[in-house]
């Protein structure tokens, strides 16, 4: 974690360590929007835990708070898309309408399309006919649409996009990237390296040994493996995968040299990863992995967003206490609703106990990591209110 932004934590305590007694730094959100210096900010984590939501609530308040933003969501929920009033987020950014303007920020919005930035990475890198070879291959479809790690990848080819439009215009000063809904959080950091072992893999080098080389490597071996090939694969289906091998192999060295300069993007002081997570054991197991390694990578790791964190209202009365007096009620009175409610009380407690017990052994492992705690909402966020009420809860 980089000095400037150690300094952002605020003596305010989000809980004591289970382990240390010491209590886990918060996260200042604002301070992190705020900062002109911080570029990037890449939210991250397993899938289902609200890195959409979380994404665009802070993509709107740091817009409302005067900075010029851009984000990019991945496959948002429909009413995601409606909250912030568009009815069809697509790959281009546009505009967010209901951004008060008063402190000069703006918010533009977008949806990653795969296999539009796959095409647009293509046109842009190979000539007009070997794109059009490329882009017509049933192979190219299938690697383009289907392939592991293809929507990773491209989320990152399309945040270097988004960089260098936003040095060369000044259109944005801040872009906020929701990271694939993916198995494995750390899919966002391997994708790169999957598709460049593919792509220089053995049997695609094999594939290009007739373009790469002179006749006489058609050796008896060769052809026997073509031939092996060709009764399982088909004829038709193996000169496919040979001519667009061949055209991709062009292609090859600007995928790699992208995918890192991308990756050394995230590693600059400009970026910032937030964690995000549920108060659950898998996917606070994901957010230690992840925490992990990013530090070995060398990224720079904002905190951590604990997402719809159960809550009960203030009270003296333990779990315990509550269960206690509803066996007392339902003794005199089988079908009392105090009784029904004192139960109610001591369920949610307990889950709020378990919930806090997790957030604390994680902050005893990583006791450096700053926090912010997100209370669950009693309803799905809707419109720009649900966005804001978000935001309000992570700045705390």
């Amino acid at each position: 974690m980089s000095p400037q932004r150690t300094s952002r934590e605020q003596t305010r305590r989000v809980g004591p360590l289970a382990s240390t007694g010491k209590y886990a730094a918060a996260l200042d959100v604002d301070a992190l929007l705020d900062d002109p210096a911080t570029e990037i900010v890449v939210c991250c984590g397993s899938g289902g835990v609200g890195k959409t939501t979380t994404s665009a609530a802070l993509a709107l308040r740091a817009a409302e708070r005067g900075r010029k933003v851009v984000v990019l969501t991945i496959d948002p929920a429909r009413r995601l898309a409606q909250s912030m009033g568009i009815e069809a987020l697509d790959n281009t950014p546009r505009p967010v309408p209901g951004v008060p303007a008063a402190n000069g920020g703006s918010l533009d919005a977008m949806m990653l399309d795969m296999k539009s930035t796959f095409d647009e990475v293509v046109e842009g890198q190979a000539s007009p006919e070997k794109a059009k070879a490329i882009l017509e291959n049933p192979f190219y479809v299938a690697l383009s649409t289907s392939f592991a790690g293809t929507q990773e990848y491209m989320a990152m080819e399309k945040l270097g996009q988004l960089h260098k439009d936003a040095k060369k215009t000044g259109k944005w000063d801040l872009i906020v990237v929701d990271t694939p809904p993916s198995r494995s959080a750390l899919d966002f950091l391997d994708a790169p390296e999957r598709l460049s072992s593919f792509l220089d893999g053995r049997f695609i080098r094999l594939l290009l040994a007739p373009a790469r080389g002179p006749a006489k490597l058609m050796t008896a071996g060769f052809s026997l493996v073509t031939n092996a090939l060709t009764k399982i694969l088909g004829a038709q289906v193996l000169r496919d995968l040979q001519t667009f091998v061949a055209a991709f192999d062009t292609l090859f060295g600007g995928f790699r040299q992208r995918a890192q300069k991308t990756f050394e993007l995230l590693q600059a002081e400009g970026t910032a990863f937030l964690v995000v997570a549920a108060p659950e054991p898998d996917a606070m197991r994901e957010a230690a992995y992840f925490v992990e390694r990013l530090s070995e990578d060398q990224m720079p790791l904002a905190g951590l967003v604990v997402n719809r964190a159960s809550t009960t209202p203030e009270s003296t009365l333990s779990a315990d206490g509550a269960m206690a007096a509803a066996e007392r009620l339902r003794a005199n009175n089988g079908e009392s609703l105090t009784a029904g409610l004192l139960r109610l009380h001591a369920d949610r407690a307990r889950i709020e106990a378990r919930e806090a017990l997790l957030r604390e052994r994680f902050a005893a492992a990583h006791p450096d990591v700053p926090t912010a705690v997100v209370p669950a909402l009693a309803t799905d966020v809707h419109d720009l209110g649900g966005l804001r009420q978000i935001g309000e809860l992570l700045a705390g």
